[in-house]
Order: C-alpha cells, then sequence, then structure tokens
C-alpha cells in the first residue's frame, strides 16, 4: 500500500516538475528567439509576428505551408533580401504569434496578413509567395486585393481538388491528424516533446535515425520531419523550430488548421481565376504536372516549372528554383545554380504539352 502510493507520489511530481519546466523553457525560447522579429497587433488579443530583411520594391512575402513557420524560409528569404525587401511571419496560431480559435480559411487567413501590412506599414507592390497550404492564402489574398500584387510564386500548392469534401478519401488522413495532435499536446505540456525534440536537434549534424525510433514520445509523423525538413534548414534556425515544436500551442494552433481545411478547400474551389498577375508554379518531381484546366483555374498568365529533383518541399530540396521564379517576378536577372551546393547544374528547358500549354520543365545532369 504505502509503495503504491509513494510510487503514485512521485509520478505525480514527476509530472509537475515536467510542467514547470516546460512553462519557465517556454518563456524562455519566447524571449531568446522572438528578438530579431517584431510583434504587430492586428487586432485586440492577436500579435503577429514577422520577420524582415531588406530594402527596395516590391516587397516579397513568404507565406507558409499549414504546419510550417517563417524559419523554413529563412535561407531563400537571406538570399532575396539581398535584392529587394523581405517579410516572411508566422500565422496566428502558429510560431510567435498569437493563439485563436478563428477559423484558419484562406479568406481569413488573406485578411489578416493585410492587417499586418497596414499595421506595420509595409506598403505594397508585393510579390507573394506560398508553400502548400500557404498557396491558397496568396491566391485568396490576390483576389482581394489585387491591385497591390506585383507577382505569384507557388511552390507546390495545395490542390483543393485532392481534399475533402471534394475527395473524401483524404477524410482519413485529416482524421488521424486530429487525433495525434489529441495525444502529442499532453505530452508538450509536460515537457516531454521538449526532451524529445531537444535530443533530436540538439546539436547540428547529431540527430540520427537511431534516435528519431527511439522517441517514443512522439508521433511517427512528427518525427518524419525532423529527419527530413529540419536537416534541410539551416543549423542556425534549429533551435528555434525546436522551441516551436516543443510548444503545446503549436500542436493547438495545428489541429485547429486541419479542422479548417474542408472549409478552404470549398472556398479555392469555386475561386476565381486571378487575372492580369504573373503566377509561377512549381511542381515535385513526384507529383503530376497541373493540367491546362488546372493552371487556367488559378489564373489567366500562369507558369509552370517541374522540380524533377524535388518532393513537396521544394524550396529546401532545390532552393534555386524558387530563388529564380522570386527573382523573375521582382524583375532581378536569373542566378545560376552554380552558386548553390549541389551536386549538378540544373537548367530550364521548355516543352508544350499536348494541349498546347508550355510546362518549364528542370532537369539536372
Amino acid at each position: 500500500m504505502y509503495l503504491a502510493l509513494g510510487i503514485l507520489a512521485s509520478l505525480v511530481l514527476l509530472f509537475l516538475t515536467g510542467i514547470a519546466y516546460q512553462h519557465f523553457a517556454s518563456l524562455r525560447d519566447r524571449r531568446i528567439h522572438t528578438a530579431e522579429g517584431s510583434l504587430i497587433n492586428i487586432r485586440r488579443g492577436c500579435n503577429l509576428y514577422f520577420f524582415e530583411a531588406g530594402e527596395g520594391q516590391p516587397t516579397v512575402v513568404f507565406e507558409s505551408g499549414i504546419g510550417a513557420t517563417h524559419l523554413s524560409w529563412r535561407s531563400i528569404q537571406d538570399e532575396i533580401s539581398t535584392l529587394t525587401r523581405t517579410v516572411s511571419y508566422d500565422r496566428a496560431g502558429l510560431g510567435w504569434s498569437s493563439p485563436t480559435r478563428a477559423p484558419r480559411t484562406p479568406g481569413a487567413l488573406a485578411r489578416e496578413l493585410h492587417q499586418m501590412f497596414d499595421a506595420a506599414g509595409i506598403e505594397p507592390p508585393y510579390v507573394l509567395v506560398g508553400h502548400s497550404f500557404g498557396g491558397l492564402v496568396v491566391r485568396r489574398f490576390a483576389l482581394l486585393y489585387p491591385r497591390e500584387v506585383a507577382g505569384i510564386v507557388l511552390v507546390d500548392p495545395m490542390r483543393p481538388e485532392e481534399w475533402p469534401p471534394l475527395n473524401p478519401a483524404r477524410q482519413a488522413q485529416l482524421d488521424l491528424g486530429k487525433r495525434l495532435i489529441r495525444y502529442t499536446i499532453p505530452v508538450a505540456r509536460c515537457g516531454l516533446a521538449r526532451i524529445v525534440v531537444k535530443v533530436l536537434l540538439g546539436r547540428c549534424g547529431s540527430s540520427t535515425d537511431r534516435t528519431a525510433r527511439s522517441a517514443v514520445a512522439l508521433p511517427h509523423h512528427l518525427l518524419r520531419r525532423i529527419r527530413t525538413e529540419a536537416r534541410k534548414l539551416p543549423c542556425k534556425v534549429w533551435p528555434a523550430l525546436a522551441a516551436h515544436w516543443s510548444r503545446a500551442g503549436f500542436y493547438d494552433g495545428l489541429r485547429n488548421h486541419i479542422v479548417s481545411i474542408p472549409s478552404a478547400v470549398r472556398e479555392m474551389h469555386d475561386a476565381e481565376p486571378i487575372r492580369g498577375i504573373p503566377v509561377a508554379v512549381l511542381t515535385p518531381g513526384n507529383a503530376d504536372p497541373l493540367t491546362r484546366d488546372q493552371l487556367h483555374r488559378i489564373g489567366d498568365s500562369t507558369r509552370q516549372t517541374l522540380a524533377l529533383n524535388s518532393e513537396h518541399w521544394i524550396h529546401l530540396d532545390e532552393p534555386e528554383l524558387v530563388i529564380n521564379a522570386i527573382r523573375t517576378a521582382i524583375g532581378a536577372p536569373v542566378a545560376p545554380a552554380a552558386g548553390y551546393n549541389h551536386p549538378a547544374t540544373t537548367f530550364l528547358a521548355a516543352s508544350p504539352l499536348p494541349d498546347g500549354d508550355i510546362i518549364v520543365s528542370a532537369r539536372r545532369f
């Protein structure tokens, strides 16, 4: 009896110690990792965190994927900021921005982004760069504020027709994601997620698959992102990335985004094409190219690039393709691929599709 009570008391003490550890470590993370950016109030109780670099016009704005923060753009933003003004930010509910229960639909997010521009004095014109779910946000922004947008770059944008309710086959994937997040939130609140992520990303280059397989406190999908996405990011952002993935608020915000996917899909499936604004679409080699009809549904001046050596995170796999697409959008000379640490050269070759559209394919030799 006394032994059982002692074990229970020890477990309770350990749990409370973990909560206290997580609380104070989160406060420290916020103090350290928000120093280089700014928080801007867009409405009562909602602050957005953004990172600004460079000078000039147009302003290049980076919109991240559904569970990513401004950190995923750091290498590309560093490069483009030598040419013009750049802005990356965290959507409300993610990163260092305020939590929110508001629906994370493209229209709502585009309006919040516009409010951030107004509050921070970031003037148009904008070149909008969106990855995955962020592609829906920048498309909606261009439809709401077309006179403020000079160009768009879509990096493997989310395709509404592939997700529920238009494609019920993926509903199980969304349901699984929500269940995993419910499990992860308490793990993060008691500090276990922080310990695991700290082990995985504690020192640049030290993360191993064996370590990741042994980290049972986090679900497989997050461990896979740590092994793939994080390793492609600059080492200097790893501590901040680990801080995000250690917070219960991150998983709560991600769940809110996932819950909003059906509404986002319905909204953008019925959206009008973008007119009069050049749109560059980058499609990875492991995905089917967008058809002529899909390209025209995006906009009336849309050009597609096939990143044959990339998966979903093209800006991490072949950043030179994204950089050159942005350079074209802002009117800067396209940089040679030799300027990057790649084993071979990339060049662009245009090839007509059977239906008459032009796809620009990237081939590496």
